[in-house]
């Protein structure tokens, strides 16, 4: 038994060391470190239990049957963030450049079916060449195995991707269909052509961090999610998020007790907004001041910056926040925005994660690249978010609520449950004098004009209006907002509703 004993203990070692010392030195050289490290960093001590340890690939052309390494380039198993249980895969750039063959993908495939069985989350830590060449269709058959899983899976366990690598052609899908993607600044690339083809194809000459690094995708593309400066503040980002999140749909987020008072008030916020309604603030501050300990997770923070979201808790309760932010663009909605802003609306929905809606919004941006790019479209994505999220949703209107974008921003009349006002609320169809404009036809003189102006502000710039109507639930003071918030959300924490039953909707993609 004894040799049988050192057998085992040979192919474990040999298994560990991947494709060996000389890669990982290369790797490590290239500021990354190994799959194995990683989830050292992601995962709580002692807790990974590996599966497929052993698998090889069953390839026989090209004289891949020479070339035989244990794990074949993916290491996969399970193991908790902060005691909860969570499914793992972990792309070896040290074997084959971390390349999907037929049996990697197997691997992957079973730990997907596996977290779906049990409830538990997926996250894959992508560092891979792409398809395996010498195995052609068999490789690009696992991609598809893996991007149906992930179909399946989206809404009903949290799916996080890091991408710690390259990644390139088929291999981008899988990450993109899942629920966040966390990129390293300088060390990571998407793309589904590189730089070579690119220049093939269209002649122009762009580097892989221009075409697809995590500046690109946070900032341009809003592909990525959030940016970590290296491997292990990657691990330790996706921890953080994933502590807001439940393991599954029929879950609720997990619950994390706060000495932060409910009732705190914040004398401040009675001062943040600003009496001309033209002059910006921040609405992080708001932000930061009303959440418990002021700790805002902030996702998708360099994209579309005139809509703010991420994750919260209040009272102790994970909540996903939604705020225009006036401070860039007058926090004007537009295409990129509302795109953002309602995937994490249907992300939140999905997963019982009640939305807090802050509105300071003059409306959607104006202007021929807005219309010809489809704004109309993209605007009813976040219409059709709202309307559609069963969560409790909480409003607050801070300042300007003009024109569709008010109905837009989770009103009362697509289904928000409280919905409350600061007394410096505006609800209107437009600004005044864009509305005395149009009423008129400009034929008043300016005396007239003046007057006529402060007449529309004086029945829309507030919110009484809105309020004598129903249409607003309570007109506030700011400093109390932490408190009517947490009260709100202790209201509806037993909400049930259902929509009316079908296959599923349309959304205007």
């Amino acid at each position: 038994m004894i040799d049988k004993y050192k057998e085992l203990e040979r192919r474990n070692q040999e298994a560990e060391v991947g494709g060996g010392l000389d890669r990982v030195a290369k790797q490590h050289a290239a500021g990354r470190k190994t799959a194995r490290e990683r989830l050292g960093d992601l995962l709580d001590p002692g807790t990974f239990v590996e599966f497929d340890k052993f698998v090889v690939h069953r390839s026989h052309d090209f004289g891949m049957e020479k070339s035989i390494i244990s794990g074949d380039g993916v290491i996969t198993g399970y193991g908790k963030i902060d005691s909860r249980l969570v499914y793992v895969y972990a792309q070896d750039f040290t074997v084959f450049g971390g390349t999907m063959s037929r049996t990697n993908a197997d691997k992957i495939i079973k730990i997907m079916d596996l977290a779906m069985n049990m409830g538990a989350p997926v996250i894959g830590l992508n560092d891979s060449g792409g398809a395996r060449i010498q195995e052609g269709v068999q490789s690009l058959a696992g991609y598809a195995d893996i991007f149906y899983r992930n179909v399946m899976s989206s809404g009903v366990i949290p799916q996080i991707s890091a991408i710690l690598g390259p990644c390139a052609g088929g291999a981008v899908y899988s990450p993109a269909i899942t629920d966040f993607i966390i990129m390293v600044k300088e060390s990571s690339y998407m793309f589904v052509t590189g730089p070579d083809v690119v220049k093939e194809v269209t002649h122009e000459e762009v580097t892989k961090e221009e075409l697809g690094g995590s500046v690109t995708h946070g900032s341009k593309s809003g592909v990525t999610h959030l940016t970590a400066d290296d491997d292990e503040h990657a691990m330790l980002m996706i921890r953080e998020l994933f502590s807001y999140l439940p393991s599954n749909n029929m879950e609720d987020p997990p619950y994390v007790p706060s000495s932060d008072d409910s009732f705190r008030e914040e004398p401040d916020l009675d001062q943040l907004i600003p009496a001309d309604p033209n002059k910006p603030y921040d609405m992080h501050e708001l932000i930061d001041k009303v959440v418990d300990d002021q700790k805002f997770f902030e996702v998708q923070s360099a994209y579309a910056p005139n809509i703010l979201i991420g994750f919260a808790r209040m009272g102790g309760h994970s909540v996903g926040i939604v705020a225009n932010q006036p401070a860039y663009l007058a926090g004007v909605l537009d295409i990129n925005s509302s795109t953002k802003a309602a995937r994490f609306v249907r992300f939140c929905d999905a997963f019982n994660i009640p939305l807090i809606t802050f509105v300071d919004v003059p409306g959607f941006l104006p202007g021929t690249v807005q219309e010809f790019g489809g704004i109309i479209r993209h605007g009813a994505k976040l219409l059709y978010a709202y309307a559609e999220a069963t969560v409790p949703k909480i409003t607050m209107i801070t300042r300007k609520a003009y024109g569709g974008a008010y109905d837009v921003m989770s009103s009362k009349h697509i289904g928000g449950d409280v919905n409350y006002a600061y007394p410096s609320a505006e609800i209107a169809v437009m600004g005044a004098e864009g509305a005395v404009r149009i009423i008129h036809r400009d034929k008043l003189d300016p005396a007239q004009k003046a007057e006529a102006v402060e007449n529309y502000r004086d029945a829309f710039s507030n919110p009484y209006k809105a309020a004598e109507l129903g249409y607003i639930d309570e007109v506030i003071y700011p400093r109390h907002t932490r408190s009517k918030l947490i009260q709100a959300l202790e209201m509806t924490h037993n909400k049930h509703k259902t929509n009316p039953l079908k296959k599923h909707g349309n959304i205007p993609l």
